[in-house]
């Protein structure tokens, strides 16, 4: 199966070069293209692509912009493409690939093209212990008692601390050793793991439908299939989430119940 390319840049010429470098790389497909920071995100929400050419300084938002956008849990192999050294560090701290800069020389491409299929290949080996990891869990959560799951968490924010309704998550995210809780149309920073919240929340309403993301249930309005491997899961409120085959089993069962 090849890979999806998406190519971001709002110079055609420079779309162009990329997709002809591209061509010489039989496993890589261009399978869109964008002029802005507004076109990178509603492709990532409406697709799912293995690895983003991103420009930096582009109108409508820049590439930075469109990370944040979408959040980096959801993003694609990203490789960086712009005629700037400056953005270098800024470019690895929102976790890049690599970056590139114009005029793009073939055997500095193909030595990225390469770091990917790497990386693609070892997504797909994790993902395939997590289904097993997965697995076993739900194993014992079915032969674990029943026990009272919390229906309020405390959240430090500031000099002050939000209590929010755990009902009212709507999807969580990881961040490292945090996880980012999205409530509305805020979002909350908790000092805890996913590992962690998935053994505090209530395993019948909040599943974990990729290595990155937990959804409520309450909150899930569709579920989309891209691949063999993954899908996506659309909440009540337009979000679109990446969703694995593991995570889409958990989902199944977790609605049975």
């Amino acid at each position: 199966m090849k890979l999806k390319a998406l190519i971001a840049d709002d110079e055609a010429l420079a779309r162009e070069r990329l997709r002809l470098l591209l061509a010489g790389d039989h496993d890589f497909v261009v399978a869109g293209e964008c002029r802005n920071g507004r076109e990178v995100v509603t492709a990532l929400k409406e697709d799912r692509f293995d690895v983003l050419f991103l420009d930096i300084e582009m109108p409508g938002g820049n590439g930075f912009e469109a990370i944040a956008q979408t959040g980096p849990a959801q993003m694609p192999c990203t490789i960086f493409v712009t005629a700037h050294h400056h953005y270098a560090l800024q470019a690895f701290e929102v976790h890049a690939l690599d970056y590139l800069t114009k005029p793009i020389e073939p055997g500095r491409l193909k030595s990225t093209l390469a770091r990917v299929k790497n990386r693609v290949a070892s997504q797909a080996a994790l993902l395939t212990h997590e289904e097993l990891q997965m697995a076993l869990q739900a194993l014992r959560d079915g032969t674990t008692a029943k026990q009272d799951y919390p229906t309020r968490l405390v959240i430090p924010d500031g000099k002050r601390d939000a209590v929010i309704q755990v009902q009212e998550i709507e999807w969580i995210e990881a961040a490292d050793y945090y996880s980012c809780l999205h409530v509305g149309t805020r979002t909350l920073m908790l000092r805890e793991t996913m590992k962690q919240l998935s053994e505090t929340l209530d395993p019948k309403q909040f599943v974990r439908v990729h290595r990155s993301t937990i959804v409520n249930i309450a909150h899930v309005r569709e579920i989309l299939h891209g691949g063999r491997n993954e899908g996506w899961v659309c909440l009540t409120s337009g979000q679109r989430l990446r969703m694995s085959k593991a995570g889409w089993q958990n989902l199944l069962a977790a609605s049975r119940v």
